[in-house]
């Protein structure tokens, strides 16, 4: 089984998700920030793939990547640092990237090599949904591959049904239909989101991200999906500490205060 569908089968609720971006604050630092956030309990990590237009992500993701790429990152080399990732690691591991680098790299060969170190599913988020249904669908199922799929407060429910019927792992809520960033709280209107497509009882586990960066943002996540994917804030606390066991400390912290 799929190690994405293993984990929302064994755990309903609180699972926590952290994004980086691969070469990020060091070229040669991706698997031991792996290999130190599933010491440290996280349950699933997604591995950002440096790219020079990164369209939704904001400032905090966007200087990762720029320091990514300066530092010599590219997907090809990704791989080959992940090579060896699953004789240490044993949670769920998702790309994430825009289409542009992985078209590059030949969307089959992309997913025979993520098929190869051991990746589980992937998010492009510039990826239209009837495109992934057209060119992408087969080829990704074919390397036992989840591709996951984002819906924002102004995703209609049709388009959220057609998602829910077609793809599996799950859905990626983002907070807003904003730019990545660390918010202080949601409001009101992004909490009757949560609740609208919650009370759609979709067959596909959901869970939120954009945003999420202290107790409040965190607990209202969890409270209306699976649970919480923590990109910027990890980022920015990485780029401070130079230290992955550090940077997830003070954010499991600041999950509790």
């Amino acid at each position: 089984m799929n190690r994405i569908n293993r984990l929302f089968q064994e755990k309903k609720k609180e699972i926590l998700s952290i994004y980086f971006c691969a070469g990020h604050p060091t070229f040669d630092g991706t698997c031991e920030v792996i290999k130190t956030l599933e010491s440290k309990g996280v349950d699933m990590i997604e591995i950002g793939i440096p790219f020079s237009d990164p369209m939704a992500d904001g400032p905090v993701i966007q200087e990762a990547a720029t320091r990514a790429l300066r530092n010599g990152m590219t997907l090809r080399k990704l791989f080959g640092q992940l090579a060896d990732i699953r004789s240490d690691v044993h949670i769920p591991l998702i790309l994430m990237g825009y289409l542009n680098p992985i078209l590059q790299y030949g969307f089959e060969a992309f997913c025979r090599s993520c098929q190869a170190c051991g990746i589980d599913g992937i998010i492009v988020p510039d990826l239209p949904f009837r495109e992934y249904m057209e060119n992408y669908k087969a080829t990704a199922d074919r390397y036992d591959l989840r591709l996951i799929m984002l819906i924002t407060p102004e995703t209609s429910e049709e388009r959220i049904r057609l998602i829910d019927a077609h793809t599996d792992g799950f859905i990626y809520m983002v907070s807003s239909a904003a730019i990545t960033g660390a918010q202080k709280d949601f409001n009101a209107q992004k909490l009757a989101y949560f609740k609208r497509i919650e009370a759609m009882q979709l067959r596909n586990p959901r869970m939120i991200g954009f945003g999420i960066s202290n107790r409040q943002t965190h607990e209202a996540a969890c409270a209306h999906a699976a649970g919480a994917i923590i990109g910027s804030k990890f980022v920015s606390l990485l780029q401070e500490e130079g230290n992955a066991g550090r940077a997830i400390d003070r954010l499991l912290q600041a999950l509790q205060e």
